[in-house]
């Protein structure tokens, strides 16, 4: 899971870091159902590397409701 790899440079405390996992795996089950061109093969991993980095991005910058990231979990 690319977010976990991402999160490991950052600072965050355990409840955190499980709400942005559950936010990304959220996310990441609403773009892969969507039939999006995203989530195909060859595009899914940079597609899930740009979700995790945009998520801890708002994380960094406060947001700690899952619900403003776009998804819920």
């Amino acid at each position: 899971m690319p977010i976990i790899a991402s999160l490991a440079q950052n600072a965050f405390d355990p409840e955190t870091i499980r709400v942005l996992e559950t936010t990304f795996d959220a996310a990441w089950k609403t773009v892969n159902s969507s039939g999006s061109d995203l989530a195909v093969e060859g595009r899914a991993a940079s597609t899930r590397e740009l979700l995790a980095k945009r998520i801890i991005e708002m994380a960094e910058h406060g947001e700690s409701d899952p619900r403003r990231f776009g998804v819920r979990p």
